[in-house]
C-alpha cells in the first residue's frame, strides 16, 4: 500500500508518481477539512497557475505574488494559506502554524505596502474536494499518500516538482526512491 497513514484536518496527499488525472499529476494537496461523513477539501501547493494576484485583484499593486491553481472545483473562487496569523487576523488554524484565510482588507493593505511576502502567504484558485469516503477509496486504491508529520515551511515552496519531491522524501526511506521515478514510466 501507497500510505501508511490516515489522513486527517492538516494532512498532505502525496499523489502516486504515474497518476493520470491532470488535475493532480505530481501534486501536493494541504487537507483544510477532512471528515468521513461530509467529505475533505484542500488545495493543492504545488500547481502554479500563470496567473498573479494583481490579474484577478485589481487594486494589488504588487505584480510578483503567484497565484495557484488549488483544485477542480470553485475555480472562480480564490483562497488563501498564511503562517503569519500576527499580521493577519481572523483565519482558521490548520495546523501548527499554518493558517487558512483571514482578512483580506488587511492582506491587500500589507501587500501593497510591501508588509507580506510570498513566503508568507500563497493564494489559490479553486480546491479540490472529496465526497464522504471518496478520499478513502482513493487512498485504498494507492493514488495517495498520507503525510501527517511534515515541515511545515514545505508548504510555502515555489518550485512545484520540488515541493512534491521534498514532501516525499521527507515522508521517509520508503518513499524517498518514488522521488525520483520518471514522470513517465516511459522515459525509464
Amino acid at each position: 500500500m501507497f500510505s501508511a497513514f490516515n489522513p486527517k484536518k492538516g494532512s498532505l496527499l502525496l499523489s502516486e508518481p504515474f497518476m493520470l488525472d491532470s488535475n493532480f499529476k505530481r501534486s501536493v494537496i494541504l487537507l483544510c477539512e477532512h471528515n468521513t461523513e461530509t467529505g475533505s477539501m484542500g488545495f493543492i501547493l504545488n500547481h502554479r497557475s500563470s496567473l498573479l494576484l494583481q490579474d484577478v485583484v485589481p487594486n494589488i499593486e504588487n505584480d510578483t505574488i503567484p497565484i495557484y491553481i488549488g483544485g477542480p472545483v470553485e475555480i472562480e473562487s480564490l483562497f488563501f494559506l498564511h503562517h503569519v496569523p500576527d499580521k493577519i487576523p481572523g483565519g482558521t488554524h490548520l495546523i501548527d502554524n499554518i493558517y487558512f484565510g483571514g482578512d483580506f482588507n488587511q492582506v491587500t493593505f500589507l501587500l501593497n505596502a510591501n508588509m507580506l511576502t510570498v513566503d508568507e502567504v500563497k493564494f489559490f484558485i479553486g480546491y479540490a474536494g472529496w465526497g464522504n469516503d471518496q478520499l478513502a477509496q482513493e487512498i485504498e486504491e494507492n493514488s495517495w499518500a498520507v503525510h501527517n508529520k511534515f515541515p511545515s515551511d514545505i508548504l510555502f515552496l515555489t518550485d512545484g516538482e520540488d515541493l512534491w519531491k521534498e514532501a516525499l522524501i521527507s515522508l521517509g526511506p520508503k518513499y524517498a526512491h518514488v522521488a525520483n521515478f520518471p514522470q513517465s514510466p516511459d522515459l525509464n
